[in-house]
């Protein structure tokens, strides 16, 4: 009777310590002195400072990138969807007015394939960067009869730091203050499904023309914005009163999240420079204004309320990337839009 292996029944190792190999420097590329471990222990090891943080909390964030990964795959392009899957986590965690420490990956496959693996740890490592945090480890499973042989799925998981005192949580929100959006980079990592379907619809393919510089895939695959510089700014020059990460749902489900039970917002978004992706996928699929408004950021990446005499510093920090979109009134968490 033959003697069965591991690599028979699916799963290469060599493929695994190959991936291992090709990874660590890009990893490396994110390690500064908090850093204690390298790549390959079974643990990362990180020792924040607290120089002048007199309450620590810890705050955490985890994501995955949805079926944004079915286009990085149908398009044979790894190097850009580890870019969203930390903007998903560290943007949540720029909410709360935390700074983001440090990031774990986890890649699921039905057939390890070193470079590509590598490809997509590559675009963790560029996220990372985008967001001063430290890739410290992760993980990479191969998992024949689960996944497809080419097919993956990719999450992560991240931790920041804030001091209590500076921690945001939307409490200090009151009538008047003033919503500010923050632009898209266009579609970011929610909605794909309904973009897949629209363009099924119509008939288009990802190497159409977008415009003269790039193919709807190529447009549709630009990663999600990274708001950590942005907010930091911020945050060193004024109070902000609450941010929203404006993820699947829109402005009418993520702005909630951070009202009191007695405020609104109405928003304005007639001046806003709607982006042209939103327009086309509305027009493949038929696809109602409100609906687009329910699925869709529709060109604002977050959302972050201030007091009307810190407005002008605001945009004056953000320099053009960003709008006056609202204004808090009082209510029940409703959310009123304006077009």
């Amino acid at each position: 009777m033959d003697k069965l292996t591991y690599k028979d029944a699916g799963v290469d190792k060599e493929k695994g310590y190959e991936e291992v190999e090709l990874i660590k420097k890009i990893v490396k590329q994110t390690h500064g002195k908090e850093v204690l471990t390298g790549i390959g222990g079974f643990a990362g090891a990180f020792k924040p400072d607290l120089t002048g943080i007199a309450e620590p909390v810890i705050l955490s964030g985890t994501d995955g990138v949805g079926t944004k990964i079915k286009l990085a795959m149908d398009m044979d392009k790894h190097d850009t969807v580890g870019i969203d899957c930390v903007a998903m986590c560290v943007n949540d965690i720029l909410c709360q007015g935390g700074s983001p420490l440090f990031f774990l990956d986890y890649i699921a496959t039905g057939k390890l394939n070193p470079k590509k693996m590598a490809a997509l740890v590559d675009g963790v490592s560029k996220g990372c960067k985008q967001a001063g945090c430290a890739l410290i480890g992760g993980e990479t499973a191969e998992m024949p009869g689960i996944y497809k042989e080419n097919d993956y799925d990719l999450a992560g998981f991240a931790v920041g730091l804030c001091d209590k005192k500076k921690l945001i949580d939307g409490s200090k929100l009151k009538e008047g203050d003033i919503a500010i959006g923050l632009y898209s980079s266009g579609v970011h990592s929610n909605g794909f499904s309904l973009v897949r379907a629209s363009m099924n619809l119509a008939g288009i393919n990802l190497d159409d023309k977008f415009d003269d510089k790039q193919t709807i895939g190529q447009k549709l695959l630009t990663p999600t914005k990274i708001y950590a510089q942005e907010i930091k700014s911020l945050l060193e020059n004024l109070e902000i009163k609450a941010i929203s990460h404006i993820t699947g749902g829109g402005l009418y489900e993520n702005v909630p999240r951070v009202l009191k039970d007695d405020l609104a917002v109405e928003f304005d978004l007639t001046r806003l420079k709607l982006d042209p992706i939103f327009t086309k996928i509305q027009e493949w699929g038929n696809i109602e204004t409100e609906e687009m408004y329910h699925t869709f950021n529709m060109g604002v990446g977050m959302v972050v309320f201030v007091s009307q005499e810190d407005v002008e510093t605001c945009l004056e920090i953000l320099n053009g990337k960003a709008e006056i979109v609202g204004r808090v009134t009082k209510g029940n968490k409703e959310i009123k839009i304006n077009l």
